[in-house]
C-alpha cells in the first residue's frame, strides 16, 4: 500500500527538479533569441565580426539547453525549443545569404530538420529586406542573383508536404515565403525597367543633344 506522505515528498521532490530546468530552458531559450534577432540585425548591418560572436553564443546556449532538458524529454517537446532553434537557424542562413555563403547543414547548426526548415522561410523575409536595400541603393545586378536564391530555397520548401505534426507548421510558413518571393519579384521588376526605362531617354538625349 503507497504511503500518501512518503509519495508526496517523491512527486514533489521529483517536480521540483523538472521546474527548475523547465525555468532554466526558458531562460536560455530567451537568450537563444535575442542573441539571434540581434545577430540578424547586425547582419543588415554589415557587422559581419558582431553577427558571428552573436550567434556563436547562440549556440553555446543551445548546447547547454541540451545538457539541462536532454533528461526530460516531456518538457524538451514542449515546443519551445523549435522556437528557438528556429531563430537560430534563422539568423546563421540569414547571414550566409546575405555574404553570399552556401547555406550551413542543419546537424552542424545543431537543430531539428522541422525547425531548420521553417528558419529557412522565415529568412526569405530578411533577404527580401537585403534586397530592397540594394534597389535604394541602386544596387540592382545585386540582386538578381538573391532573387534565384530565394526561388531555389521556396522550390525546395513547396516540395516538402507532410502534416505540421511532422514539419511544424512548415505549409503556413511556405505559404508567407511565397508571397514574400512573389512581392519581391514584382518590386525588383519595376526597378529593372524604370532603370531601363532612364538608361533609354539618356541615351536618347545624347543622341538629340550631339
Amino acid at each position: 500500500m503507497i504511503d500518501l506522505d512518503q509519495l508526496g515528498t517523491r512527486v514533489r521532490d521529483e517536480f521540483q527538479v523538472r521546474h527548475a530546468a523547465r525555468e532554466k530552458g526558458l531562460a536560455l531559450h530567451r537568450d537563444v533569441i535575442r542573441n539571434s534577432a540581434n545577430a540578424i540585425r547586425a547582419a543588415h548591418r554589415g557587422e559581419a565580426d558582431t553577427a558571428g560572436t552573436l550567434i556563436a553564443d547562440a549556440q553555446r546556449l543551445l548546447q547547454e539547453i541540451e545538457v539541462v532538458l536532454g533528461p526530460h524529454p516531456e518538457i524538451y517537446y514542449a515546443g519551445f525549443i523549435h522556437d528557438c532553434q528556429k531563430e537560430f537557424a534563422e539568423a546563421n542562413l540569414t547571414v550566409a545569404l546575405l555574404s553570399d555563403r552556401p547555406l550551413p547543414d542543419p546537424d552542424a547548426l545543431g537543430v531539428h530538420l522541422p525547425a531548420y526548415l521553417n528558419g529557412l522561410a522565415e529568412a526569405l523575409g530578411e533577404v527580401r529586406r537585403h534586397l530592397l536595400d540594394l534597389v535604394r541603393q541602386g544596387a540592382l545586378d545585386r540582386c538578381e542573383p538573391l532573387l534565384q536564391r530565394m526561388d531555389d530555397i521556396y522550390m525546395l520548401l513547396v516540395t516538402i508536404d507532410y502534416p505540421d505534426a511532422i514539419t511544424a507548421g512548415l505549409r503556413r510558413s511556405t505559404d508567407v515565403a511565397r508571397g514574400i518571393l512573389e512581392k519581391t519579384r514584382g518590386d525588383l521588376t519595376v526597378a529593372i525597367r524604370q532603370r531601363d526605362l532612364e538608361r533609354a531617354l539618356r541615351s536618347l538625349e545624347d543622341k538629340l543633344s550631339s
